[in-house]
């Protein structure tokens, strides 16, 4: 009989659902929320709400996509945590009731860890994934990290912020530009049509694997602080050069440990994850890093850089074929490392 994995994300703002039959992906639907677009930010009371109104229809969705029924399912992954408690907690419900509803096994799934196996989500048995070890820079609005992933079970963080995450630095610094929430896109955006040489912001020096990102947030607001009093259109004159330049930035700190990281844990097979791994200019850097060292890079499909149920489903269908089901006692969690 077929192994159909039921995949629940609800750590931020999307509310996602997927199915994984036998390790191919069926379906991935994802309800995002624009009402905290008018905030700047996510807030959280909002999207625990908008989580609520969401996760039927959107599961729904899943499996009539999938052409699969509930009674189909192996097994019900869900994303246990890091994330916004009350929006983990929509989910997690969900995916215990519905566990227990049907009787059907209960999986636990760690939120950054399918991000790691994000690579892993097939389209076709013929599809290609990653060999272990390798190693994968996962950049997101709230993480960056430097993950060994010897197994799908074994992780080890030879790296992570000491403070502000690299998506953080891009949302932040594109608010004091006067760009919507989420800045990113728009700096990536804007970055194709900049000169990344015009201007220039403090790097950090940071011993070790670790990175921080609080300097260079200074950095770029002191920049504008400093060019606006003798233009106060500085910003608006040169918006194209301030994204390139801060992605450039931004680049070359992530790239720089990357590389030290590299020597420390040679590895054939390099990964990215996480939402900033949608930016174009990371991904070409990133390609362009692997090529010039002769080995593999593994870019995702933009649908899963950013919070998505397939990477979970994914997750879900490992940790189903080696029997790791979890208890309905287990509460979700806001914080955690992989």
């Amino acid at each position: 009989m077929s192994v159909i994995i039921l995949g629940i994300e609800s750590s931020c703002d999307d509310t996602s659902a997927a199915v994984i039959s036998d390790g191919c992906l069926k379906s991935n639907v994802i309800a995002s929320q624009k009402v905290h677009e008018q905030y700047g930010g996510v807030v959280p009371e909002l999207a625990s709400r908008a989580h609520q109104l969401n996760i039927v229809p959107v599961v729904s969705e899943a499996l009539r996509q999938a052409d699969v029924k509930l009674s189909d399912l192996s097994a019900i992954a869900f994303t246990r945590g890091p994330g916004l408690l009350g929006s983990l907690l929509v989910g997690t419900s969900f995916a215990k009731g519905l566990a227990v509803g049907l009787d059907k096994p209960l999986i636990d799934v760690n939120h950054l860890h399918a991000h790691v196996l994000s690579h892993f989500i097939k389209k076709g048995p013929s599809d290609v994934v990653p060999e272990f070890p390798f190693m994968c820079l996962l950049i997101s609005g709230g993480n960056s990290q430097i993950v060994i992933a010897k197994s799908p079970y074994e992780m080890e963080i030879v790296g992570k912020t000491i403070d502000d995450a690299a998506g953080e630095a891009f949302d932040k610094c594109a608010k004091v530009m006067g760009l919507p929430y989420p800045g990113g896109p728009h700096i990536d955006r804007l970055a194709a049509i900049g000169n990344p040489e015009a201007f220039k912001f403090s790097k950090p020096h940071i011993p070790g694997l670790d990175y921080s990102f609080s300097g260079l947030k200074t950095s770029f607001l002191y920049t504008l602080r400093d060019n606006l009093k003798s233009d106060p259109d500085f910003v608006e004159h040169n918006k194209a050069d301030l994204a390139a330049s801060l992605q450039k930035t931004i680049i070359d700190i992530l790239l720089n440990k990357l590389g030290k990281a590299l020597k420390e844990h040679p590895v054939r097979h390099i990964a990215i994850g996480g939402g900033v791994s949608a930016n174009s200019g990371v991904r070409e850097a990133v390609a362009d890093f692997c090529k010039r060292r002769g080995i593999t890079a593994w870019i995702p499909e933009r649908a899963f850089t950013t919070d998505n149920a397939a990477m979970v489903a994914a997750a879900g269908y490992f940790k189903y074929t080696s029997k790791q089901f979890c208890d309905l006692s287990l509460p979700p969690y806001s914080r955690v490392t992989v």
